[in-house]
């Protein structure tokens, strides 16, 4: 699974289209991810940004898994943290070891640029999430919180 992996880079807005419909099938949340669809131009800027993390596994031309995560500078140490925002696989092609073979690569990449941990967060509603971050790292409880900008 591993050579299906690759980084989208400046050029691969229409993949990054299709990894949002990917994600909006497996999220259960179509209307997320598509409805209010950011342009080519905006998508474009965003794979240009060192810190913005965009990988796909494809099959064929098919996305059918992917993740997006974010390099993060700390302050209190010269280090840095990768954040996985989204990581998905499409339904079709779970269990077959898409999303580890994703964060194996996200990993090294991660080791390249100098981070210290890679984190993500799980829903307490979404076991098999659950169980693969088990498996490759260490468990925290925390909470979340969302700060609404507006008053």
């Amino acid at each position: 699974m591993g050579s299906n992996i690759r980084r989208l880079v400046p050029g691969d807005a229409a993949r990054f289209r299709a990894l949002n419909a990917m994600f909006g099938a497996a999220f259960e949340e179509p209307e997320t991810y598509a409805a209010k669809a950011p342009s080519k131009t905006y998508l474009e800027a965003l794979l240009a940004k060192d810190h913005v993390i965009a990988l796909v596994a494809m099959d064929g031309e098919a996305v059918i898994g992917g993740l997006v995560a974010y390099e993060l500078d700390k302050f209190e140490q010269e280090r840095r943290e990768i954040y996985i925002y989204d990581l998905a696989v499409a339904e079709t092609h779970r269990r077959r070891g898409v999303a580890t073979a994703l964060i194996a690569h996200l990993r090294a990449i991660a080791r390249e640029q100098g981070a210290w941990v890679i984190y993500v967060q799980a829903d307490y509603v979404d076991p098999p999430a659950i169980a693969l971050y088990e498996k490759l790292g260490t468990r925290e409880e925390v909470l979340h919180f969302d700060i609404n900008v507006e008053e």
